[in-house]
């Protein structure tokens, strides 16, 4: 069965990504350190991993593969699912792929470097209703894309 992956902790189009698996019958696996709130839905299911900066982002990359998605804007987790044919949304609605992670990652250890030099202090720009409005495109995009890719 098709599987979207949210990378919970903090993630704040949950709402959205369960609209459109809702919609189209999707499995949704809502995986987080912390105890999370899900509505009652089928097909639902919320994994509470231990505690560590990179378990949800482990327990997502030994699952997710072909035909899945995976809601995260943690960059060196998409780097890790992306061989594996699983698609990769931000939460702002944006793709990753193959072809950009590699600046992808380039460009945060930059960032990184630049935040621990004090030069770079803030953070991304606030929520906006474009962007969540932006990830259900996206979402229903992706899900048509790989029911035409994979039925056919």
């Amino acid at each position: 069965m098709r599987t979207i992956y949210i990378d919970a902790d903090g993630c704040p189009v949950k709402d959205e990504v369960y609209k459109v698996a809702r919609r189209y019958g999707w499995r949704v696996f809502v995986v987080a350190n912390t105890p999370i709130h899900t509505p009652s839905q089928p097909r639902l299911f919320t994994i509470q991993v231990g505690d560590g900066p990179d378990v949800a982002d482990d327990y997502i990359a030994e699952r997710a593969g072909a035909g899945d998605i995976v809601v995260s804007t943690d960059i060196p987790l998409a780097a890790r699912v992306l061989p594996h044919g699983a698609r990769v949304v931000t939460f702002k609605g944006h793709e990753r792929t193959a072809a950009d992670i590699g600046d992808a990652l380039a460009g945060r250890e930059l960032s990184q470097n630049l935040r621990e030099a004090g030069v770079m202090t803030g953070g991304p720009a606030p929520m906006t209703a474009r962007d969540r409005s932006r990830v259900l495109e996206r979402l229903d995009l992706l899900v048509n894309t790989i029911a035409r890719e994979h039925d056919a």
